[in-house]
């Protein structure tokens, strides 16, 4: 396979696994409306500081998941 064809499956897969993203964050809303909204606002009472450990507890745990799967 040519570099020019990784490159192009890469950002395919990089495309691919953002709809998946979209479509994953979407789900919630759609079938619980009023349960997100809710979680939202809490969320939105939380500090800056919780909100970052959140997300930074978020990224390490999808790493490491891509990680053993792959």
């Amino acid at each position: 396979m040519c570099k020019e064809d990784q490159d192009m499956t890469l950002w395919q897969e990089l495309l691919a696994a953002f709809c998946l993203v979209l479509i994953l964050e979407g789900l919630t809303p759609f079938l619980i409306p009023r349960r997100w909204r809710c979680w939202v606002k809490m969320a939105a009472a939380n500090s800056d500081r919780t909100v970052r450990l959140v997300g930074l507890a978020s990224i390490v745990l999808g790493l490491t998941l891509l990680y053993v799967t792959h």
